[in-house]
């Protein structure tokens, strides 16, 4: 391998990726074949005078995109490129077919390819061989009990959620099995459900199952616009209000402490509930942590904290959990009861043991990584094309970024030029359940299933898109 050079001095990439790209253009050219053996990470961070955590990143961003291999043990390797695999396989509700030289900016899932299977497969071979058959039974219909209580010891270590009795949490087949859990329990026909304006489409359309209608709020820089909840919550009086605090979909908005206090306040003023929908509150790339909203719900009576973890684990385990309010707990459990009777007993006992085993912690720390190059080389691209009209906030964490596009372009009309280019994105449109003024002049773009090559395939293709 030649040596390669790193600027010290900020050119515009960080360190780790332009090693990188040095690496990636090495092999690449056939400079380095199939098999051989990279540098050990002490080593190399040594001969380039940077730290190790340069080259593990490095590292992590060729294994993710199947440049490289890691060998228990031995090191790093690198793959037969000819073997690659660059499947951007996907299918949405836009109607998006499935095109494996589609670049994917709409999907918000991991890629298959960095999927936890060597470590999940050794706590689902450790659960067989302790639990036998018992693995394949019924268990609660509020989840398994050991799971529950580490899912809990979690939120109280990491958020610092005021709940402590495992019998307040709630294991669901994925995050929107808890939305329909919620809609069955507490909405009639003709309930007003207010929700934020942009917002994730698969809620409103699970609350609108329920005959319910929806008011939406405007967002702002922190949070939704107060002072317009206060009026529709006067005027509506509805049954729910359902957020995300944390890096919301699809504005990347996390809410300020004292937008929080204002939520909660008339939560208790008005008697009603509040949906805390959590997806993304690992993902922050900044020093800064934000705050939960069920943090501040100290008696457990207002907040429906609703996680998932599909979009850091992997989707298809259908494992999400929520923490209720006391005097839900009977009515969630019997609607869970008969929708499923209960969730998977095999996948709760497994993800029982990753997340005592510190797997979880470990695997969390790996994508953190991995989406980190991946926000970073599209916050990139994304700069260089301020130029054109493009805007946007700098997300401190999440999966997506909010593009606001120049005032001539239609979010539509550009989603189907780029996807006859081939790229496809999410135009803003999807996000608004009434027409307003602003739903058709953003897109979203997501890098959760991309790499890093094909994020540089797809800004050049938005670039282009955008010139011609």
């Amino acid at each position: 391998m030649k040596i390669v050079s790193i600027q010290l001095k900020n050119n515009g990439q960080p360190k780790y990726l332009q090693l990188f790209n040095s690496i990636k253009e090495q092999i690449s050219q056939g400079e380095m074949k199939p098999g051989e053996r990279l540098p050990a990470i002490r080593s190399l961070a040594s001969q380039l005078g940077v730290n190790t955590s340069t080259v593990v990143n490095a590292y992590k961003q060729l294994e993710s995109n199947g440049y490289i291999t890691a060998k228990k043990g031995s090191g790093y390797f690198i793959s037969d490129t000819k073997s690659r695999i660059h499947d951007t396989q996907f299918s949405s509700d836009l109607g998006l077919y499935k095109d494996a030289s589609v670049i994917n900016f709409a999907n918000a899932t991991p890629h298959p390819s960095i999927f936890p299977i060597e470590s999940f497969k050794a706590c689902i071979n450790e659960v067989l061989e302790r639990d036998k058959g018992f693995a394949f039974g019924y268990d609660e219909s509020n989840g398994y009990r050991p799971l529950r209580q580490s899912i809990l010891a979690y939120f109280n270590r990491e958020y610092s959620i005021p709940v402590e009795n495992e019998d307040f949490l709630q294991i669901v087949s994925g995050a929107q099995q808890g939305i329909d859990i919620i809609g069955k329990a507490l909405l009639n026909p003709g309930d007003y459900v207010i929700t934020e304006s942009p917002t994730y489409d698969g809620a409103v359309a699970a609350f609108k199952s329920r005959g319910a209608r929806i008011i939406s709020v405007n967002m702002e820089k922190d949070g939704m616009d107060i002072e317009e909840l206060e009026k529709k919550i006067r005027i509506c009086k509805p049954k729910l209000i359902y957020v995300m605090t944390r890096y919301q979909n699809p504005t990347t908005v996390c809410y300020s402490q004292e937008k929080l206090e204002k939520l909660m306040l008339l939560a208790k003023e008005n008697n009603l509930y509040i949906v805390e929908d959590d997806s993304m509150s690992e993902l922050y790339f900044e020093k800064e942590k934000y705050m939960a909203l069920k943090v501040l719900d100290k008696k457990n009576e207002y907040v429906i904290y609703l996680k998932s973890f599909s979009k850091i684990l992997m989707p298809g385990l259908r494992v999400g959990s929520m923490v209720i309010p006391k005097n839900l707990i009977d009515r969630f459990t019997k609607i869970k009861h008969t929708s499923d009777i209960s969730s998977s007993g095999l996948i709760q006992r497994s993800l029982d043991l990753y997340f005592r085993s510190e797997k979880w912690d470990e695997h969390l720390q790996y994508m953190k990584e991995i989406y980190r190059g991946r926000f970073e080389f599209m916050l990139a691209g994304l700069d260089r094309m301020g130029k054109y009209g493009l805007k946007y906030e700098k997300p401190g964490g999440g999966l997506y970024f909010w593009v606001k596009l120049p005032r001539h372009l239609s979010a539509e009309f550009f989603y189907k030029k780029c996807r006859n280019n081939g790229l496809v994105f999410i135009p803003s449109g999807i996000f608004y359940d009434n027409m307003t003024k602003n739903c058709d002049d953003y897109i979203r773009l997501s890098f959760a299933s991309a790499g890093i090559d094909q994020i540089s395939e797809g800004m050049e293709i938005l670039e282009k898109c955008l010139i011609n």
